[in-house]
């Protein structure tokens, strides 16, 4: 089934809400020294439920990253002095990763940002996962929007 110019217009939302978000993210880890990619790294390694810590292995999965990428971004974290490596008590064949200090108090300084901008945008982005949260055929909330496409509304009015 085809799509209609409202949900063009929806998922278009969707994605522009994205890219600012993750421009936001991208602004915020710079300001500390850090690129994205950086935080969610960091984000990774202490959202990590275990048991135990979380491996290079673990943390390419998460990031959708190749191995040796995981690698070198474990390397230039260590080189920042965020994280260090720690062989596993269980298999000394495999390393996991903690926060350093220093790695805690930058990581925590940004997850805090991060959770702010999340609560701002929090209300337009809950606003479009219910509209493509729908069942099909299902009439779209009257409240499915943005901010932006309720300010065109309201300047057409």
């Amino acid at each position: 089934m085809p799509l209609t110019g409202s949900e063009y217009a929806m998922l278009a939302a969707f994605r522009f809400k994205l890219r600012q978000f993750l421009a936001f993210s991208e602004r915020a880890a710079t300001s500390v020294g850090l690129t994205q990619q950086q935080y969610q790294a960091l984000l990774a390694v202490r959202a990590h439920g275990g048991p135990g810590l979380i491996t290079i292995t673990d943390l390419a999965n998460e990031m959708l990253i190749k191995h040796h990428s995981a690698v070198g971004m474990v390397n230039r974290l260590e080189e920042l002095r965020m994280v260090r490596r720690e062989p596993s008590p269980e298999d000394r064949r495999k390393v996991g990763i903690r926060l350093t200090a220093n790695g805690v108090r930058v990581f925590e300084k940004l997850a805090s940002i991060h959770r702010g901008e999340l609560r701002r945008i929090g209300r337009d982005v809950g606003r479009l996962m219910a509209y493509f949260g729908r069942v099909a055929g299902e009439p779209p909330a009257k409240a499915a929007g943005t901010r932006r496409a309720n300010r065109k509304r309201a300047a057409r009015s």
